[in-house]
């Protein structure tokens, strides 16, 4: 998962609050008019469902059928996510840090159809994973990020937020554009998406041409 700091405290807080209200057959929806495209070819992000695993089976039937929903009624959900913000103050995240630190988190990260699914096995796992997404900052060395799942010959689950995220989005949209509007452009998306990648370079050396103050 890509985003910026705001993107990964809005996750954390669907999940800490989806770790006290769930209740069985709950899921959240993250759907593609909610994410922005990826930062670095502007590919549609994929919708994302947190699943709570103490409660709700998603199975292949049921992953489909929020694939082919029809729009529901709008409605206002009161989500409670106070906790985290006490959880988050410096003496308590310490505290918070020295109970699971070394705790085993037993959540699964897996793709259906299109859809990455999140499935936090217990709620104090589902808590775990919120504390991990409020805590990046990328405010450092510009970028920041965290690994959900324990190492398995690699990992199946990542956030990682960009501190230019909104800027470098913007920059992927010109760019797939711009190819795209060309009279021939790659077929094969691996091609198409380093076409995109050379692209975005000519993008930001332009930006970077127009700010550079010209001599008198």
């Amino acid at each position: 998962m890509l985003s910026d700091e705001y993107g990964a405290r809005m996750l954390a807080r669907l999940l800490w609050g989806l770790s006290y209200q769930a209740r069985p057959g709950t899921v959240v929806l993250i759907d593609r008019e909610f994410l922005l495209p990826t930062p670095f070819d502007a590919d549609p992000a994929d919708p994302i469902v947190l699943v709570p695993g103490w409660c709700t089976r998603l199975d292949d039937g049921a992953a489909a059928a929020l694939r082919t929903r029809t729009r529901t009624q709008a409605g206002t959900v009161r989500w409670q996510t106070f906790g985290l913000d006490r959880t988050l103050a410096p003496n308590a995240l310490e505290t918070w840090w020295t109970e699971h630190r070394h705790r085993r988190v037993r959540g699964e990260i897996t793709r259906r159809g299109g859809t990455l699914v999140l499935t936090p096995r217990t709620p104090d796992d589902c808590r775990v994973w919120a504390v991990d997404a409020a805590r990046l900052d990328p405010s450092g060395f510009g970028s920041d990020h965290v690994y959900l799942d324990e190492w398995n010959s690699g990992h199946d689950g990542e956030i990682q937020i960009f501190r230019a995220f909104r800027s470098m989005v913007g920059i992927a949209r010109r760019a797939r554009s711009q190819v795209l509007a060309r009279e021939e452009f790659p077929s094969n998306p691996d091609e198409l998406r380093s076409a995109i990648w050379d692209e975005a370079e000519n993008v930001r050396g332009g930006a970077l041409r127009n700010l550079t103050p010209r001599p008198e």
